[in-house]
């Protein structure tokens, strides 16, 4: 049986451990939004598609992402639900890797179509994100999938977009101010 001494100083001891583990919890979240969580700007102005791409065809995403990127965890499963819904309806689902990164797709998303390189992608802000073509070659929306830190259907820019062109409904998003979780798509 412990002393009272000993039971207060275990006590002590277990309080100022669990302040120690708040205040590192605390460094991390902190470091982690200095870090990615941000406001960027998606400027559509020099973002085209590449040769073979281009002009008249299906409805066309082009998501950019880097592998190494913890922001992709958000929204990896709601680009497999975009593809498994729209691809059947004829939309095409085509991926960037950002420049100089490793790493691959996870297997739920082998079925994107990597390209090389998308032409105006260099001034990408972050990722990641996402651009979407129309039915005649013409960019639809570019920006980030959603809203705030994480990415569902419910706060999605995606199906809204994606809903009015396979009705024929023109959209025109090609620049846009997000605030969220995002990596710098240049390398430092």
């Amino acid at each position: 049986m412990l002393s009272p001494k000993r039971k207060t100083l275990l006590a002590v001891l277990f309080g100022l451990l669990g302040l120690l583990g708040l205040a590192a919890l605390a460094a991390a979240y902190d470091w982690y939004l200095g870090r990615y969580q941000r406001t960027v700007l998606f400027d559509a102005a020099d973002l085209r598609l590449p040769p073979g791409l281009e002009g008249p065809g299906p409805i066309r995403l082009v998501h950019f992402h880097d592998p190494a990127c913890p922001c992709n965890v958000g929204n990896q499963q709601h680009l497999a639900e975009l593809a498994e819904r729209y691809a059947p309806q004829g939309v095409t689902f085509h991926a960037v890797q950002r420049p100089g990164s490793r790493g691959r797709l996870p297997p739920a998303l082998t079925a994107l179509q990597p390209l090389a390189a998308l032409p105006g992608s260099e001034g990408l802000p972050g990722s990641p994100a996402l651009a979407i073509w129309d039915r005649q070659g013409r960019l639809a929306y570019f920006g980030p999938y959603s809203a705030g830190a994480t990415c569902t259907a419910a706060n999605s820019f995606a199906e809204p977009v994606l809903d009015a062109l396979l009705k024929g409904r023109p959209v025109r998003a090609g620049g846009t101010l997000a605030e969220g979780c995002f990596c710098a798509w240049q390398a430092p």
